[in-house]
């Protein structure tokens, strides 16, 4: 199968600029039978092994010939997918209950759902792990989506349902338009979808996919446009609620905070600071994910006290005996919410959800034990060993949460500390949004199974 991009479907190859996020809305507007025709060429072709006959006028998309190798690989039936594995009522209920997308539905739906059902289209959420988690819009298009498993708790992964919009979303991590026979499945074939990633607005941290879906016929080529907007519109709305919790957190903490001698913060549950005293604010700390009062390690800090504060909690800094370090380190790139590094030490453990970037960069320090130089890490990340800068400023806001854990000089892992690197069970799968070529390089030499 070819990856050579094209500039539209049933159009020319010629001189172009690389793919930008909404060049997939061109497919919509171009929607015709000759389109039609020729996207079902392409997509035979991708699963027989044979070039398009016009090739390369006629090879897929780069998003989508990268989606489809990654669905092959997987062993997709593209008659039927794999099995799927409902949610069940009660697991949907506490997927939705615990999802921050909750809180944005209502804008979401209002400015989503007149542009569906005038369009004969459905509104789609899912979580960061591709589970539908809310579906609204046209009765008769819920019924065709009924037909094919699209409905709530169905698990809408590339891996499930091969090249759709949404799964290929939280794969590229970018907003996709998926249109007629780019879908892999042939019973997909009738169907165009738009779906655009959606970011916790503080930390990066994908929360979801928004998604309009509708029979093909009836798309508009500025649907992907209009998501993508609107996901913007609900990160802004995150960002404002967590700013107007902060402040009532800042408002209950400032007369205890006037009464400490020392160092003090008080933060949200997640972490975020409200307010400090004696110290300089950091943007957040690491707490676990349970934290309970009393006596904790905190990475940067050592050994705290935490109390309760309505709203969150109060950290007092410092304790007189030496406060002892982490000695293990697990770089989990194989979870399915997402890479996440958990440190673990005498006064117990914790962990944090990784940025893409941070990803890479534990990655390749596990990767390489006796450590690496900020030129390397800039050719390992950006193929550029003039991008010091960028790699310092990263590794800086990174040993933020992992002080005591990393070393400089080179960057490394510290001495003492034990590091444990969990890989998905496919090479494929390696962070699969990266473009470092470090990384695209151990996805093509890494062996099968070594998760």
């Amino acid at each position: 199968m070819s990856d050579r991009p094209i500039e539209r479907a049933g159009g020319r190859t010629g001189d172009r600029p690389a793919e930008g996020p909404f060049e997939s809305a061109v497919l919509a507007a171009q929607d015709s039978r000759e389109t039609a025709r020729r996207l079902v060429m392409v997509h035979e072709a991708a699963l027989t092994g044979d070039l398009p006959p016009d090739a390369p006028r006629d090879a897929p998309r780069t998003v989508i010939g990268e989606s489809w190798r990654r669905v092959l690989d997987r062993g997709v039936d593209p008659e039927r997918g794999l099995p799927q594995h409902h949610l069940t009522v009660a697991e949907l209920e506490c997927r939705r209950r615990k999802s921050q997308l909750a809180s944005v539905l209502p804008a979401l739906a209002g400015q989503l759902l007149p542009t569906a059902d005038a369009a004969q289209q459905i509104m789609v959420v899912t979580d960061a792990e591709g589970r539908v988690l809310w579906r609204e819009g046209s009765a008769p298009i819920r019924r065709m989506a009924d037909r094919l498993g699209f409905d709530k708790g169905a698990d809408w992964t590339e891996g499930a349902v091969g090249t759709n919009a949404i799964g290929t979303a939280l794969v590229a991590r970018a907003p996709v338009l998926v249109h007629s026979a780019e879908h892999f499945l042939r019973s997909h074939h009738q169907w165009t979808c738009a779906a655009a990633p959606l970011h916790d607005p503080r930390d990066g941290r994908l929360l979801g996919v928004v998604d309009l879906s509708g029979p093909a016929h009836s798309f508009h080529p500025t649907t992907l446009a209009l998501v993508s907007a609107v996901t913007r519109l609900a990160e802004g709305e995150l960002r404002a609620r967590h700013q107007a919790s902060l402040e009532r957190l800042r408002s209950s903490a400032a007369p205890v905070l006037a009464r400490i001698g020392g160092r003090a913060l008080a933060v949200d549950p997640h972490g975020w600071t409200a307010a400090v005293t004696g110290m300089t604010p950091p943007d957040r700390v690491a707490l676990p994910k349970g934290p309970e009062a009393g006596p904790l390690w905190l990475p940067r800090y050592g050994m705290c006290t935490l109390e309760p504060l309505p709203g969150g909690w109060l950290i007092r800094i410092g304790r007189p005996e030496p406060a002892p370090g982490p000695h293990r380190v697990v770089v989990d790139l194989g979870a399915p919410g997402g890479p996440t590094v958990t440190v673990a030490g005498p006064a117990g453990s914790w962990s944090h959800a990784l940025t893409p970037r941070h990803a890479e960069l534990l990655f390749l320090l596990a990767a390489h034990p006796g450590g690496r130089s900020a030129a390397e890490l800039a050719r390992d990340v950006f193929g550029d060993g003039g991008r010091t800068v960028t790699v310092r400023a990263e590794l800086s806001r990174l040993r933020r949460h992992l002080a005591g854990v990393l070393a400089h000089r080179p960057y490394r892992f510290a001495d003492g500390v034990e590091v444990e690197l969990r890989l998905p069970e496919r090479p494929v799968e390696l962070l699969p949004h990266s473009t470092a070529p470090a990384v695209l390089a151990a996805r093509r030499t890494a062996p099968e199974g070594n998760g």
